[in-house]
């Protein structure tokens, strides 16, 4: 009887109603009752034998009881409420099969079940992105390691004489002219900063000695006239130190300027020009060593990737040049430029004032556009101090 209560409860469909409540048909109270009698009339696991053979089988299949803890069968009283519980969405069904109780979705009607296609799609989008960039700068290092080895390659075999080199005659000597240059003029740079410095250093001299003439002229009742004319030199000729540092300072800004900007952009595009040229002798040394190689169809491969780096390097080659060229030539105007302007200040300034000639010195500057700087512009403010 039990067992074919069980079945019968196994394969039986429970309809529930618009309301989401299970009908009350005489079946449910039936089946309800016939559950609780199988529990009650069933078999106490905690008093008797299991019986792995089936129940009635022979003892040889017999586990002892303590070593199984609690009832094998327990009555859940939720089991019921459950049944009852509303169900979904009208029309569903709660099928039972083997004893077991699919329940319904908690969901509301007419939602969607939670889920997570645009997170997914998402980090799937995120991955792709990622996998790229790493492709990408995967890529990237391995042309620059290739690229190294060939220069690298290049460069040993120029300085141990087994490779030759592309040269340009006309505008390599161009270039070492510009580098002599630059190194006499750092040179002049040099110096003309260390004059500044100890004719600065002269002119605070001569105005603290100008400051201590003034000062014992007041004191010395008898030589009164002669520290007063002391003092009055030595404050001229302070002041006309001024106005020649200032000159100076200005020729040493402009040769400065010259120098380390003017003069050191071409130069890096010199050395732009010159790994240039090395990167293309590197590859046209590897085009040549391919060309003498066998012709088969995989080296016909390898030869057509060399040409087309080998283009693009000479390409790149050829644009270096010209720009070094175009450099060099507006280098060239703009150093005589600036250099006839410099030379002419330096000397008419020198010559004012060591002729002592104050208002020629004082047209040298308004005729060069040289602005004199305020006493005390050199010391920090208050405020830099604190």
């Amino acid at each position: 009887m039990a067992e074919g209560i069980m079945s019968k409860a196994a394969t039986m469909e429970i309809p529930i109603n618009s309301n989401g409540d299970t009908g009350t048909q005489p079946e449910d109270d039936s089946l309800e009752q016939d559950l609780q009698q199988v529990m009650v009339s069933g078999p106490n696991l905690n008093e008797t034998s299991i019986v792995s053979g089936g129940y009635g089988s022979p003892a040889g299949g017999i586990i002892p009881t303590s070593s199984i803890k609690g009832p094998a069968v327990r009555f859940n009283p939720e089991y019921l409420d459950r049944r009852r519980a509303p169900a979904p969405a009208p029309g569903a069904h709660i099928r039972m099969k083997s004893g077991a109780a699919s329940l319904p979705s908690s969901q509301p009607h007419g939602s969607q079940p939670l889920s997570a296609p645009s997170n997914h799609n998402t980090n799937n989008t995120m991955e792709e992105v990622s996998r790229g960039v790493a492709v990408e700068k995967l890529d990237s290092v391995k042309k620059w390691g290739i690229n190294t080895y060939k220069c690298t390659k290049q460069m040993f075999s120029e300085r141990f004489g087994r490779g030759s080199r592309t040269v340009d005659l006309e505008l390599e000597a161009q270039i070492d002219v510009l580098r002599d240059t630059k190194s006499k003029y750092e040179n002049i740079l040099r110096l003309a900063t260390a004059l500044t410095s100890h004719f600065q250093s002269m002119v605070q001299t001569q105005q603290a000695l100008g400051d201590m003439f003034t000062d014992l002229s007041q004191k010395s009742p008898e030589l009164q006239d002669e520290f007063g004319y002391n003092a009055e030199t030595q404050k001229l000729l302070c002041k006309n130190g001024e106005s020649l540092l200032g000159a100076i300072n200005f020729f040493v800004s402009s040769i400065d300027t010259l120098v380390n900007k003017t003069m050191e952009d071409t130069l890096m595009t010199i050395k732009q020009y010159e790994n240039a040229r090395l990167e293309f002798d590197a590859y046209r040394s590897d085009l040549e060593e391919l060309s003498l190689g066998p012709r088969d169809s995989a080296a016909m491969v390898r030869i057509d990737m060399a040409q087309h780096d080998y283009q693009v390097h000479r390409d790149k080659y050829e644009r270096l040049r010209s720009d070094v060229t175009i450099k060099l030539k507006f280098l060239e105007e703009n150093k005589v430029k600036v250099m006839h302007k410099q030379l002419l200040l330096f000397h008419n300034a020198i010559s004012a004032y060591f002729a002592g000639n104050q208002q020629q010195l004082e047209q040298t500057l308004v005729q060069f556009n040289v602005k004199l700087k305020p006493p005390g512009a050199d010391k920090p403010s208050w405020l830099e101090e604190q």
